[in-house]
């Protein structure tokens, strides 16, 4: 199992639906530093998709990601 990255601040998005992990996570990341790492959880199905696609359409970088059995949780670096 490889070392995950160390997150800045975690954001719980259990229970949210599409759009709003990504739209939390948008939010939550303008409070971060360029180069700071935000972790998201989240068990919404439609954040396979929505993830990746706002990290590159924002220019954040996703570092890794974990599927577990209920949720998926996400690392991503503030760009910058």
């Amino acid at each position: 199992m490889t070392e995950k990255p160390k997150a800045d601040l975690d954001v719980d998005a259990i229970g949210l639906l599409c759009p709003l992990p990504v739209l939390r996570a948008a939010k939550r990341l303008r409070g971060l530093k360029p180069g700071q790492v935000l972790r998201l959880e989240t068990d919404d199905p439609a954040a396979v998709i929505d993830v990746p696609h706002f990290c590159n359409e924002s220019g954040h970088v996703l570092l890794d990601q974990e599927a577990g059995e209920n949720a998926h949780i996400w690392w991503i670096r503030h760009k910058g």
